[in-house]
């Protein structure tokens, strides 16, 4: 029988109770109620011992940052315009040219226009649907590595729940743990949405909640463009009185755990657990997360450079978690996947939304992003990813998903689109693959989103094959897919 002999908890305010439930889950986190040791060890070592190691592009990430446009934007009026085409295919935005000689974008991104010899653009993202013309569907797809069994009648998903497949942040933390005391990965400023059907795709599903992202959530209305003005991070800090003795507490707890263990302290004796105990206690000792969260000892005129709204802020902190050791971050566009307004669904009102509210957010803040990292060496070491979940038909009001569109706007289109990809050893100022002259198929070098997952494994040093067992303790790959290492210089 496993015991857990305590103290009586005299810093509580139920001061009868001695180590706590709460207390327990801090201190064994997934190896003493969710996955078993030797499958955790198990799936590192599968990690590690890849065929993939040695081909371009392995390993040379340390971090992961994605920029992820949920919605769908369309490539047709942002990065993958098309001349002499019908009225109904070609973009009411003119064409500029950019940094990379006979590439073109948009009006809509003269400042990505100006650095995009910093990464690489893939014109030839493609899927066939199966199901995936609704937004979350099409979301946990590209988040997980798989499609989803269960799609309603009008195209929702159920809610999240510990069946679901993990968000590869959370495969990736489990895999390459960070070594520095930081939050390994991060997901920001508002969760994965369509309609009532929230982070779906987003956490950690079978592999537990140990896994999960530390989520940064401001308060307010997707509109509020100062809720990153507002962050709250008190789950990050203790009160002095009570910090010396909690901690003096959980340690003699974790000591009273491992004296009745003695199979798996014998098991783990050379993984220097005492050290990721202290690392995860110097995640709040040593303030190192609280002050990556202090946006105001940015200078003004770099938060300016950004753009003073959420996801340009949101792009900011992103740049100061990685800098501070964060091994995953997920910044997550700051609107609802099927709304209105500022979201990348144009079903109406294309034109209008596009130029004065979604496009110059993403220009400004993309942008900003890009040239920063660049200029702080942080981009040799951090793949960067910006997608959404699929691009728009190149016919303008025509229905593709059952939904209305007016004449000013585009339905759904998952059989071409456009990501951007870059750092750690990414190709600068390539494009990769081409699509038809109308924006509807690829013509070369087509990438399914599940390639597209399986070049960030790659691009960390783990291999994309490697076995996973879910919560029925079945083997599942992280996905089933190759990466595309003519991505990699």
């Amino acid at each position: 029988m496993f015991r857990i002999p305590g103290v009586i908890g005299k810093d509580l305010c139920d001061t009868h109770l001695g180590s706590t439930r709460r207390d327990i889950l801090r201190v064994g986190g997934a190896g003493i109620m969710g996955l078993t040791l030797n499958n955790v060890l198990r799936g590192q070592a599968m990690a590690n011992t890849s065929p993939n190691a040695g081909r371009a592009g392995w390993g040379k990430a340390k971090h992961v940052l994605m920029i992820y446009l949920q919605g769908g934007p369309s490539h047709l009026d942002l990065w993958d315009p098309k001349e002499n085409v019908p009225d109904k295919v070609r973009s009411a935005f003119k064409t500029i040219p950019t940094k990379v000689p006979g590439k073109h974008f948009t009006e809509i991104l003269p400042q990505l226009a100006r650095v995009n010899d910093k990464f690489t653009m893939i014109n030839s993202m493609s899927y066939t649907p199966n199901g995936l013309f609704n937004h979350t569907a099409a979301i946990y797809q590209i988040m997980t590595g798989y499609t989803t069994d269960k799609v309603s009648p009008s195209g929702q998903l159920e809610p999240p729940n510990a069946k679901d497949f993990p968000n590869f942040g959370s495969n990736i933390i489990r895999l390459k743990p960070p070594q520095e005391p930081m939050l390994p990965f991060v997901q920001l400023p508002r969760p994965l949405q369509e309609s009532n059907v929230v982070g779906k795709g987003g956490g950690a599903g079978f592999l537990g909640k140990a896994f999960d992202p530390y989520t940064l959530f401001p308060d307010g209305d997707d509109l509020d463009m100062g809720k990153m003005d507002r962050i709250k991070i008190d789950d990050l800090q203790l009160r002095p009185d009570l910090f010396s003795v909690r901690l003096e507490r959980r340690a003699k707890l974790r000591d009273a755990i491992n004296d009745q263990m003695p199979a798996i302290e014998a098991a783990t004796k050379d993984l220097s657990l005492d050290s990721y105990y202290s690392q995860a206690l110097n995640l709040i000792s040593s303030g190192r997360a609280r002050d990556a969260f202090a946006l105001d000892r940015e200078p003004d005129k770099l938060r300016d450079r950004y753009g003073r709204n959420t996801f340009g802020q949101s792009c900011l902190l992103a740049r100061r978690l990685l800098e501070a050791g964060t091994r995953v971050v997920e910044v997550i566009w700051p609107k609802v996947a099927n709304s209105d307004n500022h979201s990348w669904d144009h079903h109406v009102g294309l034109t209008d939304r596009m130029k004065n509210k979604s496009g110059p957010m993403l220009d400004q803040g993309l942008s900003a992003l890009f040239d920063d990292l660049d200029a702080s060496g942080l981009l040799d070491e951090t793949l960067v990813v910006a997608l959404g979940e699929f691009g728009r038909s190149p016919e303008k009001g025509v229905s593709t998903s059952g939904n209305g569109n007016s004449a000013d706007g585009r339905d759904h289109w998952p059989y071409c689109y456009t990501a951007v990809i870059g750092g750690a050893g990414i190709k600068r100022g390539y494009v990769h693959g081409k699509s038809d002259k109308t924006g509807s198929a690829p013509t070369e070098d087509a990438v399914h989103p599940m390639e597209l997952l399986a070049t960030i494994y790659h691009s960390v040093g783990i291999d994309p094959e490697t076995v996973v067992y879910n919560h029925l303790n079945q083997p599942r790959e992280l996905v089933k897919a190759k990466p595309v290492t003519k991505l990699f210089a």
